[in-house]
Order: structure tokens, then C-alpha cells, then sequence
């Protein structure tokens, strides 16, 4: 569904000169930077992927969705969506995507959002019928009866973000671009924008390709990862490949039916974390050796009343990763 290969894009800036008359001079002379952004991407998404598109700040994941939007032109490399470039056939691949930046509206402020849905269905030249079947389904989907007349510059975040999904779904694109779709919402909307997102996969089958910062909404929705850093592709792969890529390890919290009478472990790949009466905390690396392994070997201070197992946070995952 989504091919990119050999992706590059470099900017030019004018770098201001110093010193009096800077403006003048600027009009006979001038001198520019060059910034590369993105340098020689290549992957490709399959029809139905749920990815998500994660890196620091600067790295260059905007710059790509643009280019693969048609906004901005690469200096060189390729981007096909369903086999066409969206440079050279933007009208048929635009009617192919739904594009959502999560700081920008693509509804009308000012007016209700029943009207900034008639604009956007009169832009993609959709007619009465298909309009009121599709305004029918999205509403019963991302619940906007609620607030369908009221305008927009009165809707709660939340809200907002649910008529803005509806906006990129109206014209019912094959594939959907979120640039932080959950940003600036609390838990109870990001609860409910997530729920969302993964229904629009599961069951309408839209290709999604989703940048956040959020490593929450990363982990809970998305099955495949690619991370970008410094305008490179940095890791491709599923969340539990980048989990043992990383190897940070599992802490496993043990409860001993009695207290303990010595703290030396039974391994040189078990590494204490702390020790106290009749509790025991140790670590280990999953890949090096594996949790059933390290409990027998744990049975040797006596018979274990409780376990469990704490996975290194994937926030800590993706900032070793950068």
C-alpha cells in the first residue's frame, strides 16, 4: 500500500549576514546552509498495517509524511501509495488518504461541524447520498451527535479530535496519516481516541501510519514500529523485536513462603535487586536467560509463594534506542 525507497530531502536556508546595513547587503548577496532532513529512507507498509512512526524531535518524521502526502516534493527517491506517486497523480492519491496533524484542524473554526463536513464532502465532490450514509456511520463511530452544531471553536479537545478523524474519513481513504493524534488530551480521551484508531484498523481495515510521542499509544495499538533519528532509518521491526534488540532486562519480584537465609545467587546471569526478609528481586536478560529457566534456578532458597514479572518500560526502550 505504502512504498518508499531511496527517500532523501534536503533544505536550503539563508543564513543572515552581521554587521550594519545587513539588509542591503542581503539584496546583492546572500549565502545558504543546506540541512538534510531525511537521508535515503526505504520500507514498505502493507494494506491493513497498524505502524507507528516514532523519533526525537528534528528527526525528520513530518518531513516524511509530507512528502508521502504530496505537500512536499523529495530531492530525490520515490513514494508510491497504491502504486502512484502523490507528486505525479496528487488528485487520485489524495482521494486515497486521510491525513490528521494533531496541532492543526482541518475543520472551520468558526462554524458548526456539520458545515465544515458539507465543505470538506463538496471539495471531494462526494454527493448528497454517499455523504449522509458515511456521516451516518462516522457519527454512530466517534460519537459526534452530541456536538454536531456546535462550532468547532467551542468543542473540548476530545471532541475536536474526534470530528477532525472524521474529516480524514469522510471521503473513506485506504490509508491514514496521524501526526499526534492524542497530543494535549487527558487520559479519558486518550482512552477513547485509542479505542478508536485500533476499531478503524480492526474493522474498517485502514492502513494507518501513526507519529506520536506517546509510547502508550505506540505500545497499545500499533504492531510494527519504525524509528527514525537524525533523518535515518534507525530500527523496522515489531515492539517485541525492539525490546530484545535493546535487552533491557525483566525484574522478576519473588515472595518465599519463608524468610531467606542467604542472598547468593544461583547464576552469574541473575543480577540482585534487592532483598528483604522474604522477598527477593533479581534481573535478568530474557535472551541470555529465560524467566521458567531463572525460576527453577530461584527455587533453591525454598518454595516460592508468589511471582511477578516487571518488562522494562518502553519509554526506556525507545530513549536507549536514540
Amino acid at each position: 500500500m505504502i512504498e518508499v525507497t531511496h527517500l532523501n530531502k534536503t533544505f536550503r536556508q539563508l543564513t543572515p549576514k552581521n554587521g550594519p546595513f545587513q539588509t542591503v547587503r542581503m539584496l546583492f548577496s546572500r549565502d545558504y546552509v543546506y540541512k538534510q532532513a531525511v537521508r535515503d529512507i526505504s520500507f514498505h507498509i502493507d494494506a491493513g498495517e497498524f505502524v507507528g512512526y516514532i523519533g526525537p524531535n528534528g528527526a525528520g518524521k513530518s518531513t516524511t509524511i509530507k512528502m508521502m502526502c504530496g505537500i512536499l516534493h523529495p530531492t530525490s527517491g520515490t513514494v508510491r501509495i497504491a502504486g502512484e506517486s502523490p507528486h505525479q497523480s496528487r488528485r487520485n492519491v489524495t482521494r486515497r488518504l486521510g491525513v490528521l496533524f494533531g496541532q492543526r484542524t482541518n475543520l472551520w473554526w468558526d462554524l458548526p461541524v456539520r458545515d465544515s463536513f458539507d465543505i470538506i464532502a463538496a471539495m471531494y465532490s462526494i454527493d448528497g447520498e454517499q455523504q449522509q450514509s458515511r456521516l451516518g456511520e462516522l457519527t454512530e463511530l466517534l460519537e459526534l451527535a452530541d456536538f454536531m452544531d456546535t462550532p468547532v471553536r467551542k468543542l473540548s479537545l476530545g471532541q475536536r479530535m474526534r470530528a477532525d478523524i472524521a474529516a480524514a474519513l469522510l471521503h473513506d481513504p485506504e490509508v491514514l496519516f496521524l501526526d499526534e493524534p492524542t497530543i494535549g488530551l487527558d487520559i479519558s480521551a486518550k482512552r477513547s481516541i485509542r479505542g478508536l484508531l485500533a476499531r478503524l484498523n480492526r474493522e474498517l481495515g485502514k492502513t494507518i501510519l501513526l507519529t506520536t510521542h506517546d509510547m502508550d499509544d505506540i505500545e497499545q495499538l500499533c504492531s510494527r514500529v519504525i524509528v527514525i533519528n537524525h533523518g535515518q532509518l534507525g530500527f523496522d521491526g515489531t515492539t517485541e523485536a525492539l525490546r530484545q534488540r535493546i535487552g533491557l532486562p525483566t525484574v522478576i519480584h519473588l515472595t518465599y513462603r519463608s524468610p531467606l537465609e542467604t542472598a547468593e545467587l544461583p547464576s552469574p546471569l541473575l543480577t540482585l535487586v534487592s532483598r528483604e526478609d522474604n522477598r527477593l528481586s533479581v534481573s535478568c536478560n530474557r535472551e541470555a536467560l529465560r524467566p521458567m529457566e531463572a525460576l527453577r534456578l530461584l527455587e533453591c532458597f525454598g518454595p516460592i509463594e508468589d511471582v511477578r514479572m516487571e518488562e522494562p518500560n518502553f519509554e526506556d526502550v525507545i530513549e536507549q534506542l536514540y
